[in-house]
C-alpha cells in the first residue's frame, strides 16, 4: 500500500491545508513583487528615459517628426516669417495666401499690378531663398496674383432683372 492510502482523514486535511498555505504564499509572492515592480518603475531613476520631463520645443519637434509634418510646420513658418525672409518692401505689398503642398505652389497675392509684375521678375529668387529656408525642393513655384477686384455692392435703387452697366436690352 501506499502512504497516501495509510493516511487518516486529519492527516488528509493536513497534507491539503500545507499544500494550500504553500500556493498562497507563492501567488502573494507574485503579486508583491508585480507590486514592487510597478511602484518602482513609476519613478525616475539616476539615467533619462521616456517619462522624464522634456523641453516643449523638444516635445514638438518629436510630434512632428513622427506626424511627418515637416513641410507643411515649414510652410507655416514662412507664412509667419514672411517679412523676415522677403524684406519689408515686398512684405509691405505681397502676402502669402495659400501653399499648395502635393504641387509645392505657394500662392502670393499683390496690392497692386506693378508689384505683381515685379514679384514675378523676383520669383526664382524667392524660391530660392524659402527652398533656403525650408530645405531643398519645398517650394517649385510662387504663383502671383494681382490685386483682387472689388466685390460688387447692390445698392438701394436696383432695378429687378437688370444685370448691371452693360446692359442694353429693354
Amino acid at each position: 500500500m501506499s502512504k497516501e492510502s495509510e493516511l487518516s482523514g486529519v492527516d488528509l486535511a493536513r497534507v491539503a491545508l500545507r499544500a494550500a498555505k504553500e500556493q498562497a504564499r507563492q501567488r502573494g509572492e507574485q503579486v508583491r513583487e508585480k507590486r514592487e515592480a510597478k511602484r518602482h518603475g513609476l519613478r525616475s531613476g539616476a539615467r533619462a528615459d521616456g517619462r522624464d520631463p522634456v523641453p516643449l520645443g523638444a516635445a514638438l519637434n518629436r510630434l512632428i517628426t513622427e506626424r511627418g509634418w515637416e513641410a507643411p510646420a515649414a510652410v507655416g513658418g514662412v507664412m509667419g516669417r514672411w517679412a523676415q525672409i522677403v524684406g519689408p518692401d515686398i512684405s509691405a505689398h505681397c502676402a502669402p495666401e495659400h501653399f499648395a503642398e502635393a504641387d509645392a505652389v505657394l500662392t502670393v497675392r499683390c496690392d497692386s499690378t506693378a508689384w505683381a509684375t515685379q514679384l514675378r521678375l523676383l520669383a526664382r529668387q524667392l524660391v530660392a531663398r524659402l527652398n533656403h529656408e525650408l530645405g531643398h525642393g519645398t517650394v517649385r513655384v510662387i504663383k502671383v496674383l494681382g490685386p483682387a477686384a472689388p466685390q460688387r455692392g447692390y445698392g438701394r435703387l436696383r432695378a429687378p432683372g437688370s444685370r448691371g452697366p452693360g446692359d442694353t436690352f429693354g
